[in-house]
Formats: C-alpha cells, structure tokens, sequence
C-alpha cells in the first residue's frame, strides 16, 4: 500500500513591550493587549511570582490587584501563587506541580494565560508547566532581570532541570507576549545588574561587532547604573535574540546552537559550583574561556582576545573559576562536553570566534589548549586583583 504524507507550518507571532510602572493605572498598555483576543468565551489571569520580586516591590501583588479591578477584560484568579527565584525553582519539582495544581484548580484553559513575574529561572519553569498543561496554555512573560529582559524571557525555550542536568526537560513554545519593565531593574543587586550583561556581550561577539564596540565605549555607564544606557543595551540584544529565532531553525531541530557561544563549560559550572556562580557570572567565564581557545587555536587575533577579556573585567566579571581548570586532560568541567552534545543531539557543535562579531562552529575541543587557556584566565585575572 502507498504511503501517507501530511505537511503543514505554524505560525508563531509574539510582541516584546518595553514599559515602566505595568500595573500603574495610567499604563493601559497590559490591558490594551490582552483586548486584542476577540472572543466571547471568559478568559481568566493567573500570576506566579518571583518570591525576591515580591519582597523587592512589596505593593507588587496590590497593584496586579487594583489593576484588574478597574480592567476587567480577563478575570484575575484571585490567589497569586509566590514561589523561590533562582535555579532552586528548576531543580525542585514541586514549584513546576504548584503551577500545575493552579490549573486544575482554579480552571484555567488553553483561552486562559498564565503570567510569569521574575528572572529568567521562574519563566523557564512557569513556561515549561503553561505549555504543558492542557497541550498549551497562553503564557506571558514580564522578566525583572537584565538577563531575562534581554535573553532568556525574549526566547521561545521553557524548561526545568532534571537528572542533575539543566533543561534536561523542556519545549520550544514561544509566549503569547513579552513585558519589559525598566522599573524591575531599579531593585537589582549590583551582582545581578551586571550578570545581565554577559549575554549581550556574546550575542555581540558571534553576530554584531558594532554592537561590540558600543558595550566596550559605554561599559563605565553600566557599572555606574545608568538606566538609560542599560535600556539600549536590552533593546539591541533582544532585538539580535528575536532575529536569530527567526531565522532557520528556531527550535534547534538541528545540532548547531549558536546563540550559545560560552555555554557549555557555564553550564557545567553551575552545578559543579552549586549555582553559587549566576548564570550570567558562568557565561562571562565561558566566553573569556572560549575566547582564549579561539586565539589558541589559531582562529582569533591575540589583540580582539585580550579586548573581550578586558571588557569583561572592566565590567566587574571574573573571568575564570578554579572548577574550570583542566589539568593533565582531566577535569570535571570537560564532562560539560559530552552533556552539551547529548543536549543538542548528535553531533558536538561548539561556536568559537574567527574576529569579533564572527564566529565558526567546530565539532571537537583540544583538551590541552583549554588547560593553557585556563592557566592564561587564571594568571590574568590574578594580574588584575594586584
């Protein structure tokens, strides 16, 4: 008998808004999305929040309040789940069943959204429970970090982590909508303001040396907190994310990653480090790591290696760590090679860079050039305490 054959393509749309003060009652601009969906059927809100966002903005709940009793195009679900912030709230899998619960409780369906208040941790979770509850829930994100504003709360990945390995479970399904608010930004530590950046750093290096150039003229501007040079850096890195996913491949269906450049040894490192390193500290430590490969191995100039490494310590970043130290061949963080490779499927496929805002993806790594290029991180970065 023939065969059946069947093709079909789905269209994924999604705004990113950039707002401050979302709840305050002269911002229409949650309501007027939310207006957009013509339907007769009553669609209800449920918010999960950033338990660190909420402490931070203590009239945070209040304000979600008053804002749906004056705008009632969607019922708000009366009970605000508050959950932990962090990578706890990825590891432990009674926050992603508490999300769940809420569904089937408060009956929230597929018309219905949930909303997502916090770093990039919470919407990866949040994310992953929305779109498997039902077969997909309408998510909303609003990040409150410089990490998740620019990265992670803009992309189309949810997950949790699971066997000790991180998003080991996930989907690829964009949000209905994204809401960048500057004043979640205010509260931040120094630590997390700067954690942030990281992320624009590399999505400069692998596709936008001008972007580059603009990070390093104004890196003295992001430490001293200027808002508004943070707001351009958000805007321009978010602006590269949304391009790159619309490209061939946005659901990585094949084994190249570019948009993780730095990735694979930061990975491994948080755990290794117990998420005591941030995320966005341990992708400052992987691109300065990949980045003196790069030079290494002949692919990068000496002169843009030693610029990426100062601009990270102009930053306030450290550079290395000693869990990322290979000696003799050996190290745990080389574990986060095969891991990288079972989580993409296949084939290895590492992105390094050939000049700033350019890069070339490899399929293997020299064990020995990274043992030299952890002693030159290692050495560098004790230069600079001095």
């Amino acid at each position: 008998m023939e065969h059946l054959q069947q093709s079909f393509t789905v269209k994924f749309e999604y705004k990113v808004f950039f707002t401050a003060g979302l709840f305050e009652a002269g911002n229409s601009i949650f309501n007027d999305f939310l207006s957009q969906a013509n339907t007769a059927v009553q669609r209800k809100i449920f918010f999960v929040i950033d338990e660190g966002v909420a402490e931070s903005h203590p009239q945070l709940t209040a304000n979600i309040k008053a804002y749906f009793a004056s705008n009632n195009t969607v019922k708000l679900v009366d009970h605000i789940l508050i959950i932990p912030g962090g990578e706890q709230v990825k590891n432990d899998t009674r926050y992603f069943d508490q999300v769940v619960e809420a569904v089937n409780t408060y009956g929230i369906d597929r018309h219905s959204y949930i909303a997502a208040i916090g770093g990039g941790s919470v919407l990866d979770m949040v994310g992953y429970a929305a779109a498997v509850s039902h077969r997909g829930i309408k998510h909303i994100r609003i990040p409150t970090t410089v990490l998740s504003q620019n990265d992670s709360g803009i992309g189309v990945k949810n997950g949790i982590n699971y066997f000790n390995k991180k998003n080991f479970l996930g989907t690829f399904v964009p949000p209905v909508a994204v809401f960048n608010d500057e004043q979640f930004l205010t509260t931040l530590s120094d630590r997390d303001w700067r954690s942030g950046i990281s992320e624009a750093i590399k999505v400069a290096l692998i596709k936008d040396a001008d972007f580059f150039n603009w990070i390093e003229a104004n890196a003295q501007a992001l430490v001293e907190r200027d808002m508004t040079v943070m707001n351009q850096l958000i805007w321009r890195c978010a602006k590269l994310h949304m391009e790159h996913i619309a490209g061939a491949d946005p659901f990585e269906s094949g084994s190249s990653r570019p948009l993780d450049f730095g990735h694979w040894s930061a990975h491994k490192l948080e755990y290794l480090s117990n998420f005591e390193v941030r995320h966005g500290e341990a992708v400052a430590m992987g691109i300065a790591l990949d980045t003196v490969y790069s030079n290494l191995s002949g692919r990068l100039s000496s002169a843009e290696s030693q610029r990426v490494i100062q601009l990270l310590l102009n930053l306030g970043f450290e550079v290395t760590h000693p869990l990322l130290q290979v000696n003799e061949g050996d190290s745990p963080i080389l574990n986060g090679l095969e891991e990288f490779r079972e989580h993409l499927g296949g084939q290895l496929t590492i992105m390094l860079l050939t000049a700033i805002g350019q890069g070339q993806e490899v399929h293997e790594m020299d064990a020995n050039l990274l043992e030299q290029a952890g002693h030159i991180l290692t050495d560098t970065q004790q230069h600079q305490l001095q």
